[in-house]
C-alpha cells in the first residue's frame, strides 16, 4: 500500500510553502530530504528497473527503465527532472526522482528516468537537442521493454519541462518525420525563458540561455505554440518559483487560443515545485490518476 504523506510533512509543507521563493535552494534541499524517507516505504513490487542506458555518448546521456511485469505494447511516460539548468540528478536520491516512472509503471505504464547534459557547459538548445535523441533512441528500443514507440509522453518538472516542451513545440528542433512524441505534461515548467529581477534564478537561466533577448524569445516553448502541437497536460503548484505558474498559464492561453479548445490543466492545492512531483508513488495520487487518464485517453 502506497504511504501517506505524514502529517508532520503537511505541516512543513505548510509553513514552507508561502516562503518558498526566499530561499529556493534551501527548500529543495528540505523537501527533497523531507520525502525520501516516505518514498523508502512505498510499493515497488513487480517493476523491473534498468538503470543507465545510453542513448548518446556524453556520460549523462543516460537513461533508466521502469519496467511493469508482462508490459506488452505499453504506452511510454519519459521523465525529466528540474535543477534549475545547472543542476539535478535523475536519482538524486536512491528515491527521488525514481518514485515518478516507478509510479507509472506500477500502473502499467513503461516509465523512463531521462538524465540530460547541464549548462553553463551546454548552452540553448543542447538539453532540447538530448530530448529528441533520447526520443529517437526509445522509439528504436523501446519495445523490447513491452513499450509502444507511438505512444511516447514526454513529462518534464521545471527545467526539464523547459526542454521537453523546447523539443515538443518547437518545429527546427524536431527530425524531419516530426517530434515522435503522443503528448507532453508540462510540471511547474519554465517555458518562458526570462531573466528578469524577479526570477530568483534569472543567472541560472542565463547560464543555459544566454543575455540575447532574441535567444531568449527564441528559447521560450510559448512562442512555438501552434494549432498541431501535441496535445499537453499542464500542472502546477500553489506554491512555485517566482514566475513558474505565469508561464504555465499563460501557455494554457497559448494552447487554447491556437487549438480553440483548452487543455487539461491541474493545480495541487498545498503543494510546493517540488512536492509536486516527490509526492508521487503515495497515496496522494490525484495528479498521478489524471495523468494516466491523459495518458489512456483515445487519440
Amino acid at each position: 500500500m502506497a504511504p501517506t504523506i505524514p502529517d508532520s510533512l503537511r505541516k512543513l509543507m505548510a509553513e514552507v510553502g508561502p516562503r518558498w521563493g526566499t530561499d529556493i535552494p534551501k527548500h529543495v534541499k528540505l523537501m527533497v530530504e523531507s520525502f525520501t524517507p516516505v518514498l523508502a516505504t512505498a510499493p515497488k513490487e513487480g517493476v523491473g528497473i534498468t538503470l543507465d542506458l545510453a542513448y548518446g555518448a556524453h556520460p549523462r546521456q543516460t537513461l533508466d527503465v521502469h519496467q511493469p511485469h508482462g508490459a506488452a505494447n505499453a504506452p511510454v511516460a519519459v521523465f525529466l527532472h528540474g535543477g534549475a539548468f545547472v543542476d539535478g540528478d535523475k536519482r538524486r536520491t536512491p528515491e527521488v526522482y525514481g518514485n515518478v516512472p516507478t509510479y507509472f509503471a506500477r500502473n502499467g505504464v513503461l516509465g523512463i528516468n531521462l538524465e540530460f547534459r547541464l549548462a553553463p557547459e551546454f548552452k540553448y538548445p543542447a538539453c532540447a537537442e538530448d530530448v529528441g535523441l533520447a526520443v529517437a533512441w526509445l522509439r528504436e528500443n523501446v519495445a523490447r521493454f513491452g513499450g509502444d514507440p507511438d505512444r511516447i509522453f514526454l513529462m518534464g518538472q521545471s527545467a526539464g519541462a523547459a526542454h521537453a516542451a523546447a523539443y515538443a513545440y518547437n518545429k527546427r528542433l524536431q527530425p524531419p518525420g516530426g517530434a515522435g512524441i503522443a503528448g507532453l505534461i508540462v510540471v511547474s515548467g519554465r517555458v518562458r525563458a526570462d531573466n528578469l529581477p524577479e526570477n530568483p534564478n534569472a543567472r541560472k537561466v542565463e547560464a543555459y540561455y544566454g543575455t540575447d533577448p532574441a535567444v531568449l524569445e527564441e528559447g521560450s516553448a510559448v512562442n512555438h505554440v501552434s494549432a498541431a502541437s501535441v496535445p499537453t497536460f499542464i500542472a502546477i503548484a500553489e506554491y512555485e518559483n517566482p514566475l513558474i505558474d505565469v508561464h504555465c498559464a499563460e501557455l494554457f492561453h497559448r494552447l487554447a487560443i491556437a487549438k480553440r479548445r483548452a487543455p487539461p490543466i491541474m493545480r495541487l492545492a498545498g503543494h510546493n515545485h517540488i512536492s509536486i512531483v516527490t509526492h508521487f508513488n503515495t497515496a496522494e495520487d490525484a495528479l498521478g490518476r489524471a495523468l494516466l487518464d491523459f495518458i489512456r485517453a483515445p487519440r
